[in-house]
């Protein structure tokens, strides 16, 4: 009979191991626990299974067995009812079991030279205690291993298991609280303010930013602190980040990038973790520069709608502010960030002592747009005889990254067609690329619909041309895009066109109307393909009357509000039903007006529609100035 041991490898196994089944606690989280209390606790862990081991388990053991004297000992052996016996002389004791070795009694040794025979008469089972000499080391090896190896298999475990979930070591648990600020190391592609065009105000604002990390000394002396916070906001595609890597690749500093959506975890408290250690980091490596992209993710405004009021979003926001107020007006730490939607931030975020500046990033003008193309030409091989002003024209509205695929597409047309080089077509066809699709070179129309698409371009482009205050006629196209288009008119301003009379946007209604209004003159039947013009026209008319005041009815009312600006700019009704009802009426006389006057312009000009369109009909693309000269012709 052996008396049941106990050890630390055992007992670590089965406390983890019993966590590690129940899907509650892998061995690296319960490493870790300990490990917040710093060193001590890892010590304080080992330390109590060491003593759990040394004191508890062998009392437990002890108070396990029965306590008997030798005279009960002695006749138990003598009427068969002892199953094993075992002397431990060195413990000055017996223990024994009963026959059916379900209870161990222990008694005190007598003198008692006849003991052996009479175990040897009663057939019980003898056996004595062996005496091993073991080391510390070993005892506490014995202890402790199994407890590393757990741990070791548990981390392993983990990581696997991680990595299966797609995220690796660095993911979900493992690096939660961490912020995953990407640090800006300068190389040989860095992008400067030379390489930013069209944003010549933002990139003076954010100079003088550059120019306080590098000599901060110079404003301190008059008194003056920097911005806490700089807010860029602007259309998509305006170049809003690449200001911000322009402002790292100008300022030796430091520079933390970060999206909004990074902060956003499933774990409640985990977002505003990681605002912690990113603006912990900030601070020990100051002066340098964080960049929040998409800051609206975090910066919503709050409404109490959420979980009441302390969602995720919500406490992450909460700590940025805390962040923002902690820092000191000369620290040298530079928040900046960017939005296309600033009416949704808290005005807690936006007020001055956070983000202080408001830095507009805007579509380009004209001498912006022709500075944006140069600047992306100068990385492709381009024709010395491009004009530059004139695909700024016809880019009017575009963004500083619609312009680069602009250059880039018109890069792909000269590799296709198999030039050298980058030449005037190329860049003209790519905007027609960019605004309406690529040539739907398997679109076989009908001679019928060729004709009907045909007067209905040239109905857009003689309405144009014959009314005052309307831009030029720039190209005629009845070649069918990728977008849905049968055909297209480009009309290009001269110039900048920053404010627009109420004439104007008439005549833009008309011209709008001019594709519908050929087809009744001519044909005396209507179409599918002026669907687009409809929307366009409805759209402007409804604007005029509810947004711009140009209505003698309704006056300087607004009766529409605008959403989201820089995102399409959706309007939403401000007004009562009824009044609704008069909108609708008023919109709906403009478009008409309208319509009937670009049916009087075609009528008028019947023998020059007719003349146009049939030669658009045969030539199916024709420039500007062709259709000028034959409108201009005796």
């Amino acid at each position: 009979m052996e008396e049941k041991k106990w050890n630390a490898g055992s007992i670590g196994l089965t406390f983890a191991g019993s966590f590690l089944g129940a899907g509650y606690v892998s061995g690296q989280e319960l490493w870790q626990f300990f490990g917040s209390f710093g060193n001590w606790g890892y010590v304080g862990f080992l330390l109590a299974v060491v003593l759990f081991n040394t004191l508890a388990m062998p009392w437990l053991a002890e108070h396990a067995i029965r306590d008997v004297d030798y005279n009960t000992f002695v006749s138990m052996v003598q009427e068969g009812k002892v199953g094993q016996v075992e002397i431990q002389e060195q413990n000055n004791r017996i223990l024994f079991t009963d026959k059916d070795e379900r209870t161990v009694y222990k008694t005190a040794m007598v003198p008692d030279s006849d003991l052996i025979s009479r175990l040897l008469e009663a057939g019980v089972s003898t056996s004595g205690e062996e005496i091993e000499q073991t080391s510390l080391l070993v005892d506490i090896l014995s202890w402790i291993l199994p407890l590393v190896v757990f741990i070791a298999l548990g981390n392993f475990m983990s990581r696997k298991m991680m990595e299966k979930m797609g995220g690796g070591s660095s993911s979900m648990m493992f690096n939660m609280g961490k912020s995953n600020a990407k640090v800006y190391v300068k190389s040989s592609e860095g992008i400067k303010f030379a390489d930013v065009a069209g944003e010549d105000e933002a990139k003076e604002n954010l100079a003088e930013i550059v120019e306080y990390l590098h000599n901060p000394g110079k404003y301190q002396e008059i008194g003056a602190s920097m911005p806490k916070g700089i807010l860029l906001v602007g259309p998509p595609g305006t170049g809003k980040t690449m200001l911000a890597k322009a402002v790292a690749g100008e300022a030796n500093v430091p520079f933390f990038s970060m999206s909004g959506s990074e902060f956003v975890e499933m774990f409640v408290g985990m977002g505003a973790s990681k605002v912690r250690d990113l603006f912990s980091q900030a601070k020990e490596k100051a002066p340098c520069i964080v960049f929040i992209d998409e800051i609206d993710t975090i910066g919503k405004k709050r409404d109490g709608n959420g979980m009441g009021g302390n969602d995720e979003r919500e406490q992450t926001l909460n700590q940025l502010l805390t962040e923002m107020d902690g820092f000191e007006g000369n620290s040298g730490v530079i928040i900046l960030a960017a939005t296309n939607r600033p009416e949704s931030l808290d005005p807690a975020l936006t007020r001055p002592g956070r983000f202080d500046r408001r830095v507009p990033v805007e579509l380009p003008d004209l001498k912006g747009r022709e500075a944006i193309l140069k600047v992306h030409a100068k990385k492709v091989k381009i024709a010395d005889n491009v004009d530059f002003t004139q695909i700024a024209r016809m880019a009017a509205g575009a963004s500083g990254a619609e312009l680069a695929n602009i250059v880039n597409e018109a890069a792909l047309r000269a590799v296709r067609d198999g030039r050298p080089c980058v030449n005037q077509a190329d860049l003209e066809e790519s905007i027609e690329v960019v605004i309406a699709g690529y040539q739907k070179k398997n679109a076989i129309l009908t001679d019928h619909e060729k004709l009907v698409v045909s007067y209905h371009e040239i109905g857009h482009a003689l309405v144009a041309a014959l009314q005052s205050h309307s831009a030029p006629v720039q190209k005629i196209t009845i070649v069918p895009r990728t977008s849905g288009a049968l055909g297209y008119t480009m009309q290009v301003d001269e110039g900048n066109h920053y404010l627009m009379t109420k004439e104007e946007l008439e005549n833009k209604i008309a011209t709008y109307t001019g594709g519908r209004a050929a087809e009744e003159v001519v044909f005396q039947s209507v179409t599918t393909g002026a669907s687009n013009d409809i929307e366009q026209a409805t759209k402007l008319a409804r604007a005029m009357i509810t947004q711009y005041g140009m209505s003698d009815e309704f006056g300087m009312v607004a009766l529409e509000t605008v959403n989201n600006q820089y995102l399409g700019g959706d309007a939403s009704l401000a007004c009562s039903a009824q009044m609704q009802a008069k909108i609708d009426d008023r919109v709906i006389a403009l478009v008409k007006q309208q319509h009937e006057k670009a049916t009087k312009i075609l009528e008028e000009n019947r023998q020059k529609l007719d003349e146009l369109a049939k030669y658009l009909y045969e030539q199916e693309t024709i420039t500007g100035e062709e259709f000028m000269k034959i409108l201009n012709a005796k």
